[in-house]
């Protein structure tokens, strides 16, 4: 199965909420199915993005089976997994624009293809995937948390310091901090580096 049709069998089976038929008529018609996952790092390839959800997702129900074991499903809905894994990343849509770069090959000039980033909706990450959804569906607190937080320590801000808003978050939702392990586990484990 190729991971567009595997990625439209978990959002079939799994999402019900109004509005999600408008979202999916939003990702069909944008680059979703076929943009990499980074510009030069994990999935930076054609179709990756999509691939990393697919795999975001496996990883967080692993994750919430091993936390919770078999009754997972009382402590988050396989929709809300659903959402949040496949969907954390739309912030990336429509983000790549390949183009070509000179690169020394055996002492010779090649052009070689690259992805660059055009980012025509400048609203951060996890953030900008959050108010994309929410454009078409009703997320509950804990999806847009998670969604917002995924990145983790690797949200530019957490990095910038100051505040504790990202741990507070995942003291107070653990499904929240598995939503991160699941994307980077996802990113180090499944997926490899194109640089």
């Amino acid at each position: 199965m190729d991971a567009k049709q595997e990625f439209l069998e978990i959002f079939y089976d799994n999402i019900d909420r109004d509005g999600a038929d408008k979202l999916l008529e939003w990702l069909e018609k944008s680059d979703f199915f076929v943009a990499p996952a980074s510009s030069k790092r994990h999935s930076a390839y054609k179709g990756g993005l999509c691939q990393h959800s697919i795999n975001v997702y496996k990883r967080f129900v692993k994750l919430l089976q091993g936390e919770f074991g078999d009754n997972w499903e009382k402590v988050i809905s396989p929709e809300s997994v659903a959402i949040m894994g496949l969907l954390h990343d739309v912030c990336k849509v429509d983000t790549y624009v390949e183009d070509y770069k000179n690169v020394k090959i055996d002492g010779r000039w090649e052009q070689k293809p690259y992805y660059k980033i055009v980012d025509s909706l400048p609203y951060g990450h996890g953030e900008k995937s959050v108010y994309i959804l929410s454009a078409f569906i009703k997320l509950t607190r804990e999806e847009a948390l998670g969604i917002n937080w995924h990145m983790g320590e690797y949200d530019m801000r957490v990095q910038n310091g100051g505040s504790y808003m990202m741990a507070d978050t995942f003291y107070k939702y653990k499904t929240v901090f598995l939503l991160h392990l699941a994307d980077l586990t996802a990113t180090y484990l499944d997926e490899k580096c194109e640089e």
